[in-house]
């Protein structure tokens, strides 16, 4: 595991995607020098991995939850609908 990766893995969703957008705010500043820079952007990546895959477990849950007895969706609606 890359370093760090075991604190990013021990996050909840929500203390990821405020590291993550803290991550973003101190790119877009422009004020990091390159190789900083960098390693924010490496950081960021693993952040986002996680939030990624921390909603595709919860969308799994909830498909789970709404299955019918056949175990097809009964009333599931995907997450990126329009609605």
């Amino acid at each position: 595991m890359e370093e760090g990766a075991e604190q990013i893995a021990s996050m909840t969703f929500e203390d990821a995607l405020r590291a993550l957008e803290d991550v973003v705010r101190r790119l877009e500043s422009g004020e990091v020098p390159l190789d900083q820079s960098i390693t924010l952007y490496e950081r960021g990546e693993a952040l986002r991995r996680h939030c990624q895959a921390r909603l595709d477990a919860a969308q799994a849950r909830i498909e789970k939850i709404v299955a019918g007895p056949d175990g097809s969706p009964s009333h599931a609606v995907p997450f990126d609908a329009d609605g």
